[in-house]
């Protein structure tokens, strides 16, 4: 049973809840039906959940690999709150501002880096 990425695909799956709900509560507030109706609130809203949606599954799939294959659980560890952390650091950041802050360019480059390395580490796994 893979508890470490479950551990982490829990609190992703809330995360990516939360962003959810916020987009419905931006569109009644904005009163945007389809789309993002021109406004920058609801963009930001789309794109804060969107991200989550493009980076997590996959990042999660690489990890779970990893564990069925008997990765240290320190490494899984370290993988999975970089992964929340960095995609909690770039909605923030993209909630704060349409410009680029810290927390999207921080919140960004890690997950790029995690990716890059789960993938790798896969790859190194099979070859």
């Amino acid at each position: 049973m893979p508890l470490i990425t479950g551990l982490y695909a829990g609190l992703c799956g809330l995360m990516v809840t939360f962003l959810a709900v916020r987009v419905s509560f931006t569109r009644a507030k904005q009163k945007v039906d389809l789309g993002d109706g021109g406004k920058d609130a609801m963009l930001r809203a789309i794109r804060c959940h969107g991200n989550a949606v493009e980076y997590i599954p996959l990042t999660l799939i690489l990890m779970l690999l990893l564990e069925m294959r008997g990765s240290a659980p320190w490494f899984l560890h370290v993988a999975g709150i970089a992964l929340v952390v960095s995609r909690v650091m770039h909605a923030w950041g993209l909630m704060t501002s349409a410009t680029l802050t810290p927390g999207r360019l921080v919140g960004t480059g890690l997950s790029w880096l995690l990716m890059g390395v789960l993938a790798l580490d896969n790859v190194a796994h099979v070859i």
